[in-house]
């Protein structure tokens, strides 16, 4: 299935969980300034939204926004440890989460900050909004090894991801100490890793051809 994708994008989180259920996607990488594929070609023909991550079914129809995607691909393979069982409480447990990363971290504390059209005061707005949900979740994390328990779900991918921008933006976590500890945790599983990596390697490609 093609993916179409974006380095240091939210997009991530689909990759970790594929390489996780071992479900190979061909990585389409997508230049978000110019809404423009690999080839030159029109993004906007895949997704009219022009935001990513996007997925490509078999039977050729396309599949938007992370976190649908995230719970199709864990439902391809029953993964009940990624994403509960159907009409369980666990599963809208790990819904809930991918809520609340999705609105609150995600959209409402972390974009604002990405946005250049962002007024100086709102982004200091969002920055101590951005700061009571990030305790708020190292809070939950206090005894737990994972957001909903002791095992990894794509509620975890996608938090990953998301928290990780705090690199981008110079946000001490240090304050956060197991937040702090759940990041080195996720972050040393080999599908993020490698997913990781996998970005690394089409940003440095990229940057040489515009050198």
């Amino acid at each position: 299935m093609k993916f179409y994708h974006e380095v240091r994008g939210c997009s991530l989180a689909v990759d970790i969980v594929a390489r996780e259920l071992g479900i190979a996607l061909d990585l389409q990488w997508v230049d978000m300034r110019t809404k423009q594929l690999g080839d030159g070609s029109d993004y906007l023909l895949v997704n009219s939204k022009g935001t990513v991550p996007t997925l490509q079914l078999p039977d050729g129809q396309y599949l938007s926004e992370g976190a649908v995607i995230m719970q199709y691909l864990a439902d391809q393979r029953g993964d009940t440890k990624l994403f509960a069982p159907p009409g369980s409480l666990a599963r809208y447990r790990i819904m809930e989460w991918m809520s609340f990363i999705a609105a609150d971290l995600h959209k409402g504390g972390f974009m604002p900050l990405f946005k250049a059209v962002t007024p100086p005061a709102y982004k200091q707005i969002a920055r101590q909004y951005l700061h009571g949900r990030l305790q708020w979740v190292n809070d939950q994390l206090a005894d737990r090894d994972f957001l909903t328990g002791p095992d990894f779900t794509i509620a975890d991918a996608h938090c990953y991801t998301i928290a990780m921008w705090t690199r981008a933006h110079q946000i001490d976590t240090s304050t956060w100490p197991h937040l702090e500890a759940y990041l080195l945790r996720v972050g040393s599983r080999p599908s993020v890793l490698a997913a990781e990596q996998a970005a690394r390697q089409h940003g440095e490609r990229e940057r040489a051809v515009q050198q």
